[in-house]
C-alpha cells in the first residue's frame, strides 16, 4: 500500500465567498489539484480527489486533496472523516490557509503549534485531536481596524487578486520541497 499525504485547503463554500481572503486555502488547493490533473468529487461534507504518484526514490505516494464545504469554523469534521477513511499520521497532513499575522504576499511553512485564533485550524485541532500537522500560511495581512472577521470575509482588492498567483506559486514551491523530503 502506498504512503499517503493529505492536502487540505480551507475556505467557505459558495460563490459569495470565492474571492474572500479567508478562501485563499481553497484557491491554493485548486491550483495544486489542477497541476496534478485531478478533478474533485463532492460528498456530504466536502470535495475530495485522489492521485497516486511516484516519488523520486521510486516509492508510491497517494495524494489526497480535500476542501471542507462546511463553513470555516466547522472544517475539522470533514478532515476527521477523511483521516478515518484513509488513515495517515498527522505529520502527513498539510493545511493551506489564510494568515492575518503575515503580510499580504508572504507565504510561510509551519509545523505544529497553536491555531493563533484561526477558527478553521481550531476546529481541525479539536476534532482531529492533534496540532502536529503542517500548515502553509498564506499572508492576507492584518486589518487596520479591530474587526478581523470583516477583514477575512472581505474580497481581495483587484490588485491583490491579481497578485494571488505569486503567493500560490510560493505555496506550491514550499509543498514541493517538503514532498521531496518524504
Amino acid at each position: 500500500m502506498a504512503e499517503r499525504v493529505l492536502l487540505v485547503g480551507l475556505g467557505n463554500p459558495g460563490k459569495k465567498y470565492a474571492k474572500n481572503r479567508h478562501n485563499v486555502g481553497f484557491v491554493a488547493l485548486d491550483s495544486i489539484a489542477e497541476g496534478a490533473g485531478v478533478t474533485f468529487t463532492k460528498d456530504k461534507r466536502g470535495e475530495w480527489a485522489r492521485k497516486e504518484i511516484e516519488t523520486r526514490g521510486g516509492e508510491k505516494l497517494e495524494l489526497l486533496f480535500y476542501k471542507p464545504l462546511e463553513f470555516m469554523n466547522l472544517s475539522g469534521g470533514g478532515v476527521r472523516d477523511i483521516i478515518k477513511k484513509y488513515p495517515l499520521p498527522p505529520e502527513r497532513m498539510v493545511v493551506f490557509h489564510d494568515e492575518i499575522e503575515i503580510a499580504f504576499g508572504e507565504v510561510r511553512w509551519k509545523t505544529g503549534g497553536g491555531h493563533k485564533g484561526h477558527n478553521g485550524l481550531r476546529d481541525i485541532v479539536a476534532k482531529c485531536g492533534t496540532s502536529e500537522f503542517h500548515r502553509v500560511r498564506i499572508g492576507v495581512g492584518r486589518p487596520d481596524h479591530d474587526d478581523v472577521a470583516e477583514h477575512v470575509l472581505s474580497d481581495f482588492t483587484p490588485d491583490e487578486w491579481n497578485a494571488i498567483p505569486a503567493s500560490i506559486s510560493r505555496a506550491e514551491e514550499l509543498l514541493g520541497k517538503w514532498m521531496e523530503s518524504i
